[in-house]
């Protein structure tokens, strides 16, 4: 009999005995697999954390004992067990979310899914209950992933290992993987403390033994298991990692093997002070396909099938980073002081040819993108040129090494944003829409916005051709349009698309907008407005073809797939008012908000940014219905709704 239909809540665990655990722990295998298979999503990681999910809900009592995961990719498995078994819309408008969010359940605690932050939400959670007498709660962090490479994770272990009077417990989820194998010295000590058989071996022998002398012998090992490790850790060299912090220490232990973990977690849920438990896990466990795909093991996948693995459906053209992997090793071939650097992310933001063709040329450091950006400004000084490729909603977390060590110190840095813009069923913690407003903050900074796969190209060898400033390249995550040919290149190197027959309105395309701004001016044609597009290539610094077309015509517009606040339309306004053009200028762009997961198309359409609704507020803006209301014609008069309608060819 099935086991899953009746699990409804945590607590429905507590009765199941550890065959039961171990089936309906198979039952969730093939439940993963065959919905995230229907939609797409985070398949290896939460094949990982099946059992220690299971362990961690049957031991601990959410959400009086939160649970944080990070990251938060890995927990379907917690969806599952709280409650939420319908994966049908996984990721999709009205179904369930990717990663935790608060408004599906209160067993979600921290919605955020960049990694290596749970420490420090758990440190702080676990201070205020403390603080506010509630000291018979938990908090537990579920740390994995390769989230111990991220910084943040030291400072908050710092921090906890200064007050040790607290109900913390941290699970180290030891798969010895990020999105690719985990890398790293820290990698490499836990691949030591993985494989290492004098552990195994001691560890599995005391284990067998206490099991073998019945109930009370095994209670005697839960409680003196914390105190054996001592002579464990130092007979293995294992004490090195964690013995300078004063933080308790378990493990490792198998994490797929029930008996250890809840024998484990019950021990460090009653020690009364911040404890780590090591649980090695393997991503992909249970599933053949995922466990044998090396490159990142399933971590995520578009539809598959279920039985082989293949994906389904993959056709179509080149993807905007097939493009930029192909332009890179093609640059680096010609330029030897070219190297490339990314956080935990080679295969995604696509290094992985480059790296392949020059495996001494590329860096990649974990999740640490502040330390990232920094060490490219010393290889930038040391006389390379850095292309650090992040995706974009990652690149928030190291303003402010892009402003204090690059640009500070007009270092030739390239950045290459991935994922730029709305990226759709991943959520508000990674849509890419803030970068055009934050780095355009950067003094000195140059930003290209490339429509089509020719712009790319050549933008990127502008990009890296400047060796005295950051410069940024950014493109969003899918398929690349069609090119786009321009009619004409103005000598700044905007490129006009079209023009009308009258002046009247200016449309500036950033990046992939420039399709939809293309769009736009068919549709105003055929109301018979004129209206110039073009593209600026270069997003920032606003270029002074732009100021002079501005001035030109009746209404500038401008179409971002970045916030509107602070973004390029911004820019444009101020820089036209500061040149004394007093042309109104309409600036489109995504509202700042977080946005929840849903398709690109969904969002762009919530947003108002669709050729029909654009050219439906530009004709009213031509007609001076509506704010901003175009600049008068030359004769000075403004035709009336009547008269419009008559002259429309």
């Amino acid at each position: 009999m099935a086991l899953l239909p009746g699990i409804h809540g945590p607590r429905d665990l507590d009765g199941l005995t550890p065959d039961q655990l171990r089936q309906l722990a198979a039952e969730i295998r093939s439940f993963l697999v065959e919905n995230v298979a229907r939609t797409g999503g985070h398949l290896g990681p939460n094949l990982g954390v099946v059992e220690l999910t299971i362990a961690l809900h049957r031991v601990f009592d959410s959400p009086a004992d939160p649970i944080i995961f990070d990251t938060g990719h890995q927990s379907y498995v917690h969806k599952i067990l709280t409650g939420r078994q319908d994966f049908a819309q996984l990721r999709s408008r009205g179904g369930l979310a990717g990663y935790p969010q608060r408004s599906e359940s209160e067993h979600d605690i921290v919605e955020s899914s960049h990694a290596s932050s749970s420490l420090s939400w758990a440190d702080g959670v676990s201070r205020a209950f403390s603080r506010t007498g509630r000291k018979d709660r938990h908090v537990i962090a579920v740390v994995g992933d390769g989230a111990l490479t991220g910084g943040m994770t030291w400072e908050a272990l710092n921090n906890i290992s200064d007050d040790n009077d607290r109900n913390l417990v941290i699970v180290v989820n030891d798969n010895g993987r990020s999105y690719a194998p985990t890398i790293g010295g820290m990698a490499r000590y836990l691949n030591r403390v993985r494989t290492n058989e004098a552990y195994r071996t001691l560890h599995r022998g005391s284990d067998t033994l206490f099991r073998r002398l019945g109930p009370a012998a095994r209670a005697v090992y839960r409680g003196v298991r914390g105190g054996t490790h001592g002579f464990l850790s130092r007979f293995t060299n294992n004490e090195a990692l964690y013995s300078n912090l004063d933080i308790k220490y378990l493990g490792p232990i198998d994490g797929h093997d029930f008996e250890s973990l809840i024998e484990t977690l019950e021990l460090a849920k009653s020690y009364g002070a911040p404890v780590i438990v090591h649980a090695i896990t393997d991503k992909g466990s249970g599933y053949a396909p995922a466990l044998s795909d090396e490159a990142d093991q399933f971590h995520a996948v578009g539809k598959i099938d279920p039985i082989t693995g293949e994906a389904l459906g993959s056709g179509g053209g080149p993807q905007w980073t097939d493009v930029f992997a192909e332009e890179l090793t093609a640059v680096g071939a010609e330029r030897d002081d070219v190297i490339a650097m990314t956080a935990a992310m080679l295969r995604p933001t696509g290094l992985q040819s480059f790296a392949q063709r020059f495996p001494e040329r590329v860096y990649d450091v974990g999740i640490a993108e502040q330390h990232a950006v920094a060490s490219a400004a010393g290889l930038a000084f040391g006389g390379l040129h850095p292309v650090v490729a992040i995706y974009a909603t990652f690149m928030n977390r190291a303003f402010d090494q892009v402003m204090m060590d690059v640009a500070l110190h007009k270092a030739g840095v390239t950045f290459v944003l991935d994922r730029a813009g709305v990226t759709g069923p991943d959520g508000p913690s990674h849509h890419g829409i803030w970068d055009l407003a934050m780095l355009q903050l950067v003094p000195g900074i140059r930003i290209a916005a490339p429509r089509d796969a020719t712009r790319l190209r050549e933008e990127f060898r502008e990009a890296v051709a400047v060796g005295d400033a950051p410069t940024v390249v950014r493109y969003p995550k899918g398929g690349v349009p069609a090119d786009l040919d321009a009619i004409e290149r103005l000598p700044d190197g905007v490129d006009v698309l079209a023009r009308g027959t009258s002046d009247d309105v200016l449309l500036v395309g950033i990046g992939p907008m420039v399709h939809l701004a293309m769009e736009v001016a068919e549709r105003l044609r055929a109301q018979g407005i004129g209206a110039t597009v073009v593209d600026p290539r270069w997003a920032i610094p606003v270029q002074p073809s732009i100021v002079d077309l501005a001035r030109e015509h009746r209404l500038v517009i401008t179409i971002e797939d970045g916030i509107r606040v602070g973004g390029v339309g911004t820019r444009v306004r101020q820089v036209l008012r500061e040149a004394g053009v007093d042309t109104a200028v309409d600036e489109l762009g995504i509202p700042d908000e977080f946005i929840d997961h849903a398709t690109r198309e969904q969002i762009l359409e919530d947003a108002g940014l669709t050729a029909s609704k654009i050219a439906h507020d530009v004709v009213a803006q031509v007609l001076g219905t509506r704010i901003p209301m175009a600049r008068q014609t030359p004769t000075g008069a403004i035709p009336t709704l009547e008269e419009w309608e008559k002259s429309r060819p």
